[in-house]
């Protein structure tokens, strides 16, 4: 959406998250072999992320996801990032928890080529959030670990309530939530959405 030729200063950029898995380094030589490193496949919107060639199948008490892609680059733990729809498939409720805040969390089984991993905690869905560089914050008039209320137009408007804020100078703008979330406003990847209000209003 633009203004005269100018981005609205509330506007927000939406990308649409499927599905994925962060691997930690001994993580991915368990399943891919020793000394394996990953494959960039593209480049994300965020600086120093990317979509990897390799998948690995994410296996639950109930049943499997296969052909889940792995982001890279590799980290400390392990980290499977699914849906609500996803965890009916597997049999395993996912909390709502930002991404890397897993303690507690439930575990599960990857199988890769080479092996299988059973991990004891990491399975979550992803709460909606933004990322913004500190440049973009202090435009907004925003914090690392505010809240605010973004509204989406269109046939099925919706405002998504309680959406955290992460500010890093590594980081572009750009709201992330899962694929259930568009689904149910009809929202397609890179479709702009709109700062209303701080949740601390």
């Amino acid at each position: 959406m633009q203004q005269n030729g100018q981005v609205k200063p509330n506007e927000v950029p939406i990308g649409v998250s499927n599905r994925h898995v962060h691997l930690s380094e001994a993580a991915v030589e368990r399943l891919f072999g020793k000394g394996y490193k990953l494959t960039e496949f593209k480049a994300l919107s965020q600086p120093g992320q990317f979509a990897c060639e390799e998948t690995v199948t994410v296996i639950g008490p109930k049943g499997k996801l296969k052909n889940v892609r792995i982001l890279g680059p590799a980290r400390g733990e392990s980290q499977v990032e699914i849906s609500r729809s996803d965890g009916f498939v597997l049999g395993v409720k996912a909390p709502i928890r930002n991404s890397g805040d897993i303690d507690g969390t439930p575990g599960f089984t990857l199988q890769g080529p080479k092996g299988q991993l059973k991990v004891d905690k990491g399975l979550i869905c992803a709460a909606r959030h933004i990322h913004m560089h500190s440049d973009e914050a202090a435009r907004f008039g925003l914090k690392d670990k505010d809240y605010v209320d973004v509204y989406v137009p269109g046939k099925r408007s919706m405002t998504f309530h309680e959406t955290l804020i992460r500010v890093s100078p590594k980081f572009k703008l750009e709201m992330h939530i899962d694929f259930d979330e568009a689904n149910a406003a009809y929202i397609k990847n890179g479709q702009a959405g709109f700062i209303v209000r701080s949740g601390a209003d």
